[in-house]
């Protein structure tokens, strides 16, 4: 029988185990990103997702070859005493006792997943924190200058690879600082700047974050730094704008990867820099997902406290794989698989599963959802419609238990609210549904450059968001695009075969009629001609099957996420 010190010690060890090698792997982003090794970084950046789950395991197996099946209590409760103790002065603490709440509840019943034996609320605020100063150098350009300072900051990140012209980036990136924030107009000696130690890398870009300070106040920024095929590095833009930088940092992006050994830290000073961001979307944002879930469960208990609405099915057209739900006052949709699916879905649970599971571990490109997935999730009853609770009951009855007061949902997915794309068309001007039909094909076109064939391209699979994006959400019928045949549809030679004209033709179940799609996602007119305005090509069977080649070759494309007109290389 193990003491409270050896299992306090066993669970630390093995999130300690796990934080290091999610730093290893972390850390391959830098050399990936100086070679232009653009799959080793995707590569990196969906094998840390799985890292946590086989950690948690490991620790597990461990525990059960020493520990009895029943949970004892009085030993549980020193566990978790003596692990608190630990986590004074440890520098992921809050990712610690993630890792712990983990553990043991996989262990035991949830009946004990209370603030006894687990971290419901978190212990760090009682702890002496991290300096946020850890993850930042600042640099005052009154000793060397302004343009030497900057040249200082871009090579104190040793990209390990040659720039093309730097002297002419640092000149386009002063010009537009002084064109993006014309309040902040000072002097050498009357500003400093922050920088993040380490950069951020995701798809074919690094990015160096950090703010200057001066007597106007803080100014926020972002630099893009890319690769030009063979000639070397080059700065792509300054982004200062508050929206520009959430987008960045959105919901539908893949993970950043950045080395860091202080999160909390790291957290603190980018929820300075967008305070709009909760903490739970940052700690996603920066690879750190399952810490993200606890923080949003934290997020979601604290709400519902407050709360003065009930859950409600979701506005939009009824899913025929998900029931969905949302609480008007909290941004988020609450998606539970359903026990029957609908006609036309030719595949199980199992498989949506794996769909949802896919698009986690895929580059996102900024138009796909990020999902939170839960399990045992325990509401209260009465935070609950009943028309809504009725509708559960009768949809998916098989993932629900009730206990006492609260309702258990054994699988859930949450996502970001977004206005539903049908929804949008139906309430907007002509010229919103112009420019929003516009964005619907880029998404569908960014998505595809990286391997995303949707499946149901139905507008109701597609949501709008603040910042009038759109987005990709229901991932069902997801599947890689280079798995699909794309087909030009047979064309009739006389009155007898005029049915091959229907749209019911199809030989197997990849096959594909991209002729079809305007017709397919809309029957309106005017929604139709905006597609086709702005995007015809989506109706040629060789702009999918170029895309297709191009992703078998290896080809990846570069998505920006930030305005072209705001990129330097316009000015070259």
């Amino acid at each position: 029988m193990l003491s409270e010190f050896q299992i306090a010690d066993l669970i630390l060890n093995g999130f300690n185990k796990h934080f290091s090698l999610f730093q290893q792997i972390t850390h391959k982003a830098h050399y990936a990103f100086s070679q232009a090794n653009w799959q080793s970084v995707h590569q990196a950046n969906s094998d840390r997702i799985c890292f946590y789950d086989k950690r948690v395991n490991e620790t597990i197996l461990s525990l059960k070859k020493s520990i009895p099946d029943q949970l004892d209590k009085s030993l549980w409760l020193k566990v978790r005493a003596t692990f608190q103790n630990y986590l004074q002065f440890h520098p992921q603490a809050e990712l610690a006792e993630s890792f712990y709440n983990s553990v043991f509840c996989r262990l035991f019943h949830r009946r004990y997943f209370n603030n006894d034996f687990i971290f419901v609320e978190t212990t760090i605020k009682e702890n002496i924190p991290v300096p946020i100063e850890s993850e930042y150098q600042s640099y005052f350009p009154v000793i060397e200058g302004l343009k030497p300072t900057i040249k200082n900051i871009i090579e104190q990140f040793d990209f390990k690879a040659p720039f093309i012209d730097l002297s002419r980036d640092i000149k386009l990136l002063v010009n537009a600082f002084l064109k993006q924030s014309p309040d902040t107009h000072h002097r050498a000696y009357q500003m400093r700047f922050d920088i993040l130690k380490q950069a951020f890398y995701r798809n074919k870009a690094a990015y160096i974050i950090g703010r200057v300070v001066s007597k106007s106040g803080i100014q926020p920024f972002i630099i893009p730094i890319l690769h030009h095929k063979d000639n070397g590095l080059y700065l792509d833009a300054l982004l200062t704008d508050s929206t520009q930088m959430r987008v960045i940092f959105g919901f539908a992006r893949a993970y950043f990867m950045v080395d860091t050994s202080a999160p909390s830290a790291l957290v603190q000073f980018l929820n300075q820099l967008m305070p709009n961001k909760t903490p739970a979307e940052l700690y996603s944002a920066i690879g750190f997902h399952k810490q993200g879930k606890t923080q949003f469960y934290r997020e979601l208990h604290s709400h519902l406290k407050n709360a003065n609405d009930k859950f409600i099915p979701a506005p939009g057209t009824r899913g025929m794989v998900m029931m969905v739900f949302t609480l008007p006052s909290f941004p988020y949709v609450f998606k539970v698989i359903r026990d029957k699916f609908g006609e036309g879905k030719p595949f199980g649970r199992k498989t949506v599963l794996q769909r949802y599971q896919l698009v986690k571990q895929h580059d996102r490109v900024g138009r796909m959802a990020d999902t939170i997935e839960y399990s045992n999730v325990a509401l209260p009853i009465d935070t609950f419609c009943p028309e809504l609770l009725q509708e559960l009951k009768e949809t998916v009855g098989s993932s629900l238990e009730f206990e006492n007061d609260l309702v258990i949902i054994k699988h859930l997915y949450i996502e970001r609210r977004m206005t539903p794309l049908n929804l949008y068309l139906q309430k907007n001007t002509d010229e919103n549904i112009l420019s929003v039909m516009d964005e619907y094909g880029k998404a569908l076109k960014d998505m595809i450059s990286v391997n995303i064939f949707p499946g149901d391209m139905l507008l109701k699979n597609f949501g709008v968001t603040d910042h009038n994006r759109v987005i990709f959400y229901d991932y069902d019928e997801v599947q890689y695009l280079t798995d699909m045949n794309f087909r030009k549809l047979p064309k009739s030679t006389g009155y007898n075969d005029y049915l091959l004209e229907d749209v019911s033709v199809s030989v197997a179940p990849q096959d594909v009629f991209p002729e079809q799609l305007t017709t397919f996602v809309t029957t309106n007119n005017k929604v139709r001609s905006a597609l086709e305005k702005f995007h015809p090509e989506l109706t040629d069977v060789q702009f999918w099957k170029k895309a297709q080649y191009n992703i078998n070759q290896g080809y990846f494309t570069n998505i920006y996420p930030y305005p072209e007109k705001q990129r330097f290389m316009l000015l070259w």
